[in-house]
């Protein structure tokens, strides 16, 4: 699925908004004003309501279900989407980590957040690396560890 779409430079407001909404669904970006998605219904879906968000700012937007010629194409643009994944997963591990050594409480409340941050990967990640389940692991680790000190 592809969102083509343009939006005035002013107010920046809803730009800004829609980029960030854009990055929450883990978005491929093609070009400027161009990203595409796996096309699926849940994908469509959140392609047409920005569509509307859009277009309600007084912006230009259209969803295509489209298809890359190649398979090439599409390796890469699969792969891309998996190395933006595996950087977030990459840094969950990096913090679930960096939670080993602290206090009980503050690595309950690392262990909260990375959850939550699982969670939200999870929502985006359309084609999973395999940091996925080295930072899925790494959390559980974290939550065992817990464990451990409220039976000590």
């Amino acid at each position: 699925m592809l969102l083509s779409y343009r939006l005035p430079r002013e107010p920046s407001t809803p730009r800004i908004t829609i980029w960030r909404k854009l990055k929450r669904l883990g978005v491929a970006q093609i070009s400027d004003g161009l990203v595409a998605l796996p096309a699926d219904a849940r994908t469509r879906e959140h392609l047409d309501w920005l569509a509307d968000e859009i277009l309600e700012a007084g912006g230009a937007a259209t969803v295509w279900l489209a298809q890359p010629t190649s398979r090439a194409q599409e390796r890469e643009l699969a792969a891309a989407m998996a190395d933006a994944r595996a950087a977030e997963y990459r840094a969950v591990l990096a913090e679930a980590a960096r939670a080993n050594g602290l206090p009980t409480a503050e690595r309950n409340r690392v262990l909260r957040k990375l959850r939550a941050e699982l969670r939200r990967i999870n929502r985006r990640d359309y084609f999973p690396p395999p940091e996925r389940r080295a930072a899925t692991e790494a959390v559980a680790a974290l939550h065992a560890d817990r464990k451990e000190d409220t039976a000590s």
